[in-house]
């Protein structure tokens, strides 16, 4: 068990190496849709990269859930194979939110040596969804257009 200042540390050292690894800007929050950002997570047991859609209005959480659900064959036969759809995903905090993800089981933030495996997956999946977003954008962001 590592206290709290080491967890602090190896985690800071996690993200720089990373970056070193991979030194591109990611979309990330920049998606241009209010509330809708990805997301690498990364703990003891696994590594997520997501597409969250966290709007507080529930009706347009889930008509831009329900566009990128429409688009679920494609994001997986073209993308992403192994992707998660959910429409109601419970946070710790008991929000509920609309997330695609892909995750990786098996490693761990804690063991250095999953890093480079870590890394390569974050790189691989989340460029998957960026391309995969950017040719679908205009159509997840458009909410007058119907599913």
């Amino acid at each position: 068990m590592f206290s709290k200042e080491e967890s602090l540390f190896i985690k800071k050292e996690f993200w720089v190496q990373f970056a070193e690894a991979y030194p591109r800007k990611w979309l990330l929050y920049n998606t241009k849709i209010k509330d809708v950002s990805f997301k690498f997570y990364i703990d003891n047991k696994k590594a997520q990269v997501s597409l969250d859609i966290e709007t507080k209005e529930e009706e347009k959480r889930k008509i831009y859930f329900e566009k990128i659900q429409s688009l679920q064959t494609i994001l997986l036969e073209e993308y992403l194979p192994e992707a998660i759809l959910e429409g109601n995903y419970y946070l710790e905090s008991g929000n509920v939110i609309s997330r695609i993800w892909v995750e990786k089981l098996g490693v761990s933030l804690n063991n250095k040596n999953t890093w480079p495996e870590i890394f390569d997956f974050f790189n691989e999946t989340m460029s998957q969804f960026e391309v995969f977003f950017y040719e679908y954008q205009d159509y997840i962001n458009d909410l007058e257009l119907n599913t």
